[in-house]
């Protein structure tokens, strides 16, 4: 596919899509092309539909109404915003107090071609895991790697691994150290499924241990019928899914609004 037509793919069924695949515990409403969630750590907005057909004074009211819809939640919130949205929306959310975050690359390739025959390095092991123990494993090694408390993230994997689609959790290991993790996100309904929270220890980089978890993940998405990869990568994880033949089709910025101490430390994805 074109880059145009990939795209496509991410704006239908990734975008699309995501009103209708909330993770659990999170509660989303529909204000036209909108939808605006309150999630057990804060809040996420996204356009999920075009928002061509608004007017400026329209699409300013939307904005508003969204602010006005979290301050009386006394939620700090992130709208996730794509550099082919319509060229008026970043500057309202900053006039609203939403500060940009760093950019990250729409990423997209075929599953089939990222599904190769790659073992973890000689001496570690890679496994999928499930149990509370190395789910809150996993959420400190992201703490770690991110050096942000990311301690939320057990509940959260904990709950999509017993939703209609589960989540499939890698962990690479090195005896009883817990070195690198990704888990692959199933978007049900769909045919992409999601590449997230790829993370490795600085000491183990650059052992192929990426790419390991990359071809883990892309078979498990063809033995369930997946057939399309979506990363959201920053700058580090996208140079190397570019060398594996996945593809840049546009870039996303999450504006966020400043959290309370109860909230702060989350980013939900899509």
């Amino acid at each position: 596919m074109t880059h145009a037509e990939l795209l496509d793919v991410y704006d239908r069924d990734v975008r699309g899509s995501f009103r209708t695949r909330l993770p659990q515990g999170w509660v989303g409403e529909q204000d036209g092309p909108l939808t605006r969630c309150l999630t057990p750590h804060g809040g996420f907005a996204m356009l999920t539909d075009d928002s061509s057909h608004l007017t400026k004074a329209e699409l300013e009211a939307l904005v508003a109404r969204t602010f006005n819809f979290y301050d009386n939640h006394n939620r700090g919130f992130e709208w996730k915003t794509f550099d082919h949205d319509r060229g008026d929306l970043r500057p309202l959310l900053a006039q609203h107090g939403a500060q940009p975050e760093p950019a990250e690359a729409l990423v997209l390739g075929d599953a089939s071609a990222l599904a190769g025959d790659v073992d973890a390095p000689t001496g570690l092991t890679l496994g999928a895991v499930t149990s509370r123990a190395d789910l809150e494993r996993v959420a400190a090694l992201e703490s770690e790697v991110w050096a942000q408390d990311w301690s939320w993230l057990a509940d959260d994997l904990e709950a999509r691994l017993a939703g209609p689609e589960p989540v499939e959790i890698l962990l690479v290991e090195d005896g009883d150290l817990a070195v690198a993790t990704a888990w692959l996100v199933p978007l049900a309904g769909t045919p992409v499924a999601g590449l997230w929270g790829g993370s490795t220890l600085p000491a183990y980089r650059g052992r192929g241990i990426y790419r390991a978890l990359v071809a883990r993940r892309a078979r498990t998405a063809i033995e369930r019928g997946y057939a399309t990869l979506q990363v959201d990568a920053s700058d580090d994880s996208r140079p190397l899914l570019e060398r594996l033949g996945m593809h840049v089709v546009g870039r996303t910025v999450p504006y966020v609004t400043t959290c309370t101490p109860a909230d702060a430390g989350v980013t939900p994805s899509t």
